[in-house]
């Protein structure tokens, strides 16, 4: 009798894997056939809240980070808050030679002449509405690019480089490959900052950057395009834009995607080498989101 249960059981478990396994394949097709038609390499990786559901595709690839890594940096700096070096509430003077011309600023554009902000806005600015003045000024307040790479390999979170700011990223293209990632490690970080186990970060700081990130307001189009309207996705985008050969390196956006029950899932969706328009790019990412949520959707059904 015990013997029978064990090989029930066992073959119960079989059976449920393979399962398990031909659903997170079908998946898989489908984002496969998305990208099969385009001008583009991209590059996946989902996770499931459970741990199981997962897959990548080019999931070690380097993909330029571009903007994507303001998140990164937003949590070097809350992490510096945490220790006492800093402070949310903290003034921070911003001068008319730091609204540095050329470079994406909202906060440029409402402050021309300069003005006082505390970090938390500079942040706000700087992941939800992805400003570049702002992120340069948070880099130099914590003393680099460095040590933002830096903090992430003493966290044990490989296969992210952050060499230089946006000033620079931004005045010669080539360097854009310096501040690059993986699929993988995308959603590693998100993973793991989300569920914060080892408490990188203090409630308060774990409170702030995820509402922050569910206040992004760039890359309406990407990750949450194709969603419900009250879907409530926290991510971060990144573009390159084409250079005069019509090449993008990068549209890029990675997130946290809860789901109706409460349910959650992490996707990080890179493309780069494309020579598809803006349009078909931000779409390529709408549409794997859509089929991923689809599937998380079935799941709990």
């Amino acid at each position: 009798m015990i013997k029978t249960l064990h090989l029930t059981t066992l073959l119960f478990l079989f059976i449920s894997c393979q399962t398990s396994a031909q659903t997170v394949n079908s998946l898989r097709q489908k984002i496969e056939q998305i990208v099969s038609t385009k001008n583009a390499i991209v590059g996946v990786a989902i996770i499931g809240d459970n741990g199981k559901d997962t897959l990548t595709i080019n999931g070690d690839r380097h993909f330029p980070l571009q903007s994507v890594f303001k998140f990164h940096i937003a949590l070097a700096v809350l992490s510096q808050i945490d220790q006492g070096n800093f402070s949310l509430n903290q003034k921070i003077k911003i001068e008319k030679k730091d609204l540095i011309p050329n470079l994406y600023s909202p906060i440029r554009d409402k402050y021309p002449n300069g003005t006082i902000l505390p970090i938390s806005k500079i942040l706000e600015y700087t992941v939800s509405q992805s400003d570049n003045v702002g992120c340069d000024l948070l880099l130099k307040l914590i003393g680099g690019p460095e040590v933002v790479e830096e903090y992430f390999i003493k966290n044990n979170i490989k296969d992210v480089s952050i060499k230089i700011n946006e000033e620079v990223q931004q005045a010669n293209w080539d360097l854009q490959f310096e501040n690059w990632t993986t699929p993988k490690a995308a959603n590693e970080v998100l993973s793991k900052f989300y569920y914060n186990k080892t408490k990188l970060l203090s409630k308060k700081s774990y409170d702030f950057i995820w509402k922050t990130m569910k206040g992004t307001k760039t890359g309406k189009a990407r990750l949450k395009g194709q969603l419900p309207k009250n879907a409530i996705v926290a991510h971060k985008t990144g573009t390159s834009g084409a250079n005069k050969a019509g090449l993008t390196e990068a549209v890029n956006d990675i997130g946290v995607v809860f789901l109706p029950n409460g349910q959650h899932y992490f996707i990080s969706v890179f493309v780069t080498k494309s020579t598809e328009n803006n349009e078909t790019n931000e779409k390529i990412i709408s549409d794997i989101s859509k089929v991923t949520w689809d599937y998380f959707i079935k799941k709990v059904k």
